[in-house]
């Protein structure tokens, strides 16, 4: 697809249209909107809440190995399972659990390029039917520290020339003219961006029909802000799901060989004592 470094990441649509219902395969929609999935999904698709499902509020953290475990084996996703994601929003949260999905080691995970706006726009089948599963059996791996940047490692390397920071928010976010964008409740104390980083907006990486754009067309686009594949990158948004998305591009479509996506983001560095922010 494109000439992308790692082109097995995405399927399309007509692929999801094929073999979606195969055996070992798993489709699964996560949205933004969480009412989406119950006014019709693809056939066969499990759907996945981002608010109480991909995270734990308690702690203010990702899914505990144990919720992870629990989430996919009712899901009927075992260790060898091909998980098949796709959403709204240019698949925004499909692309967060496609990252959570990597932290916890699941092999053979995808997104469906063009995600659930895409499959509408073709006219193609959907449900409302919930799909029985078969309980699997899951075992999560470790959580990988390899794909997640804290806000300490964050603030250590703010100087460092080796790093390139990437704010993937609107440029109204950047500047500090707003918080949040409208309708979203999580928010910061203050506005304005990370010391140094750059403004990339990750809804940029994608075409009109919500597909990626083609490898050269990205590698200009972050080439062209100092996001260059020799760098530490990490990438960073409002709470992480945007950033994600950008994450999946630079480290699986352009093939980055550092790439960590900070989830923490401007909730958490916004709100922080003694951190310094730019407007």
């Amino acid at each position: 697809m494109a000439e992308y470094v790692n082109p097995g990441v995405l399927v399309d649509t007509d692929w999801v249209a094929a073999h979606g219902g195969d055996d070992n395969v798993r489709l699964v929609e996560v949205d933004v909107d969480t009412s989406s999935y119950d006014s019709g999904h693809i056939p066969g698709a499990v759907g996945w809440n981002w608010e109480t499902q991909l995270s734990d509020g308690i702690r203010r953290d990702i899914a505990s190995p144990d919720q992870w475990k629990e989430l996919l084996e009712s899901s009927g996703i075992a260790a060898d399972t091909h998980v098949i994601l796709y959403g709204d929003n240019n698949n925004w949260f499909a692309a967060f659990a496609y990252w959570i999905l990597k932290i916890y080691g699941h092999e053979d995970v995808r997104l469906m390029n063009g995600g659930r706006v895409k499959w509408l726009d073709e006219g193609r089948p959907v449900t409302e039917d919930i799909p029985h599963v078969d309980t699997a059996s899951y075992s999560a791996q470790d959580p990988s520290a390899d794909l997640r940047a804290y806000q300490r490692d964050v603030q250590d390397s703010l100087d460092d020339a080796n790093v390139g920071l990437v704010d993937v928010r609107s440029p109204e976010e950047f500047t500090g003219e707003i918080l949040a964008p409208p309708g979203l409740p999580e928010t910061a104390q203050r506005g304005g961006h990370i010391p140094g980083a750059a403004n990339i907006p990750w809804a940029s990486a994608v075409a009109e029909d919500g597909t990626f754009k083609s490898a050269a067309e990205l590698q200009e686009l972050y080439g062209g802000k100092g996001i260059v594949p020799d760098k530490d990158i990490v990438t960073y948004c409002r709470i992480g799901e945007r950033s994600s998305h950008t994450w999946f591009v630079l480290k699986y479509l352009l093939g980055y060989p550092n790439v960590r996506n900070y989830d923490g983001s401007w909730t958490e560095w916004g709100s922080m004592i003694g951190v310094p922010i730019e407007k």
